[in-house]
């Protein structure tokens, strides 16, 4: 498994407008070093008692992504160096990620999970949420968070068309959130949709941040 190759090959697969999040959930730390080592900078992991110790281990030019379901007791381990937290799913969560923003003084960028698959297993915002969100009072009061865009994971099928139209409504949403006014807490700029077996449907319906693991680092080890 030759990661520097398969990044260089991910790389020319994807547009100048879409990102490439390395996810290195299970992964050594070696072969973290070894991403990096390839001129590779933003990882993404889904598990903060897996995150940490390489935010620890490793060189501090990277940029962090916390890509998993995070539970709110959790946030404050994070809050310090996370780039970008892609799995906001509750409001109860943002205000935790508000709060412990201000404690640290920092503005933590985030994205809003959006529910687009037919998977009961998947977390997330319905359309409706994100709306009553942006109109409420309680943002307001917020000044630690940036909510930079969108996140969602299409269902687990081999049906592509729909997975296309999952991942089409997501961005349906994006663009019609973007032709609203927003509150100052919203910064839209970041679609983050596909992984590793749909990332280039996502990138034909318009994602601008793809995450993808096992077709860098291989089958991820088990823990």
């Amino acid at each position: 498994m030759n990661i520097r190759s398969n990044i260089t090959a991910l790389l020319k697969d994807l547009p100048d407008t879409c990102r490439l999040i390395a996810v290195s959930k299970t992964q050594p730390v070696e072969k973290v070093l070894e991403a990096y080592n390839a001129g590779h900078r933003s990882f993404g992991e889904n598990k903060v008692q897996e995150l940490v110790p390489k935010y620890e281990a490793l060189p501090k030019d990277i940029e962090w992504h916390m890509i998993g379901h995070l539970q709110s007791n959790k946030v404050k381990y994070i809050a310090p160096f996370v780039h970008l937290i892609h799995s906001v799913d509750s409001v109860k969560l943002l205000e935790e990620i508000d709060k412990q923003g201000r404690k640290v003084q920092r503005i933590i960028p985030c994205l809003l999970q959006v529910h687009i698959a037919r998977e009961e297993t998947k977390f997330g915002f319905s359309e409706e949420e994100i709306s009553q969100l942006a109109s409420s009072a309680q943002l307001a009061q917020w000044h630690n968070v940036k909510i930079m865009g969108l996140m969602g994971m299409a269902t687990f099928t081999d049906d592509t068309g729909q997975v296309r139209s999952e991942f089409r409504t997501l961005r349906s949403i994006f663009e019609k959130l973007k032709a609203t006014t927003l509150p100052a807490q919203f910064q839209l700029e970041v679609l983050s949709m596909g992984m590793s077996g749909d990332y280039k449907i996502a990138v034909e319906e318009g994602s601008t941040m793809v995450r993808v693991g096992s077709a860098i680092f291989g089958e991820r080890n088990k823990l």
